[in-house]
């Protein structure tokens, strides 16, 4: 400013920093929010996860399932299964959290498994509860 005399010339570098800030970082900024407000991450859909459980060996029913970000590289998801025919037992599990992992990159996955045609239905069972 003090060799052209433009008086407006530190306010537009300042814009243009701005701006190169603004855009260099909104992915973290979405990203941040997201985790603040516990939304499923990017590039998982819960209706594929949802699928999958549904169509695992044994499986009646699945609900009250959650996925979430604990960080930028981590995913956790809660689901209840409801099977017929008693508990499947750990390897059953151990598969599945295996699947999670390597289909949707879910590596907290915490699996509860009901008994169908047990006389206490959950009280998360409907589709509408959350």
């Amino acid at each position: 400013m003090i060799i052209t005399h433009w008086r407006w010339l530190d306010s537009a570098v300042s814009l243009a920093v701005s701006v190169v800030i603004l855009f260099g970082t909104w992915s973290l900024l979405r990203e941040s929010l997201n985790l603040a407000l516990d939304a499923v991450p990017e590039g998982i859909d819960p209706d594929d996860v949802r699928s999958f459980l549904c169509n695992l060996e044994g499986v009646t029913e699945v609900h009250d399932l959650h996925i979430w970000g604990m960080s930028t590289t981590e995913t956790a998801r809660t689901a209840h299964l409801v099977m017929a025919g008693g508990h499947p037992g750990n390897e059953f599990l151990r598969q599945v959290a295996g699947d999670l992992e390597q289909r949707f990159h879910i590596g907290h996955p915490t699996l509860q498994i009901e008994l169908a045609g047990g006389e206490d239905e959950c009280r998360l069972a409907p589709g509408d509860v959350v």
